[in-house]
């Protein structure tokens, strides 16, 4: 039961709690606290915690609902919101120009994107998405901009695989990055 999981989480690791997510009939959710790439890596034991999960009987991928979210804190992207706009605008239109490459790699089938992390439609300029995306789309999008202290990357299916969820990790980072280093321009 969802009980007996948290509370094995809560003990295999202090950064990683369990809670309630009203969006799922018979379920729970993961949260680990906010952490780097290369803590995921090498300090959680994610290997621990999804092989228990499996022997439990729990399975994540296979449910239509179960999804992977990654949050990232705003403050990364820059000192003020001027700043994080600017990345996050490259953030936008890279998933954009590249929607079928991230379905495939999101492992969702597009109805379930369309239900629980919609597309805000490609426009040239990444400005001009991120307007759109501040036209009050709520939190089911495939970038969730709600939050006001991070950004939720909301398009990738839940899994149970260990190499499935290091990807997942990496390639919000690299898109996070990319984002961050390039111009509107370069990222054209």
């Amino acid at each position: 039961n969802a009980k007996v999981v948290c509370e094995i989480a809560n003990a295999t690791s202090p950064l990683l709690y369990c809670k309630h997510d009203g969006s799922l009939n018979d379920g729970f959710e993961l949260v680990t606290h906010p952490m780097t790439l290369d803590f995921h890596h090498k300090n959680m034991p994610w290997q621990d915690i999804l092989n228990k999960l499996k022997q439990m009987g729990y399975y994540s991928h296979q449910a239509s609902t179960c999804g992977l979210h990654c949050h990232i804190n705003r403050t990364a992207f820059g000192e003020d919101e001027a700043e994080q706009d600017e990345v996050i605008a490259r953030i936008l239109y890279f998933f954009e120009k590249h929607w079928e490459e991230l379905l495939k790699f999101s492992r969702r089938t597009k109805s379930q994107l369309d239900r629980w992390a919609a597309r805000y439609g490609y426009k040239d300029n990444p400005q001009e998405i991120l307007k759109t995306a501040k036209g009050g789309y709520g939190r089911y999008t495939c970038l969730n901009l709600c939050n006001e202290n991070t950004i939720e990357f909301r398009i990738f299916r839940g899994t149970l695989k260990y190499n499935t969820l290091a990807a997942t990790l990496q390639l919000t980072s690299q898109i996070c990055n990319v984002a961050s280093i390039m111009s509107d321009e370069e990222i054209r």
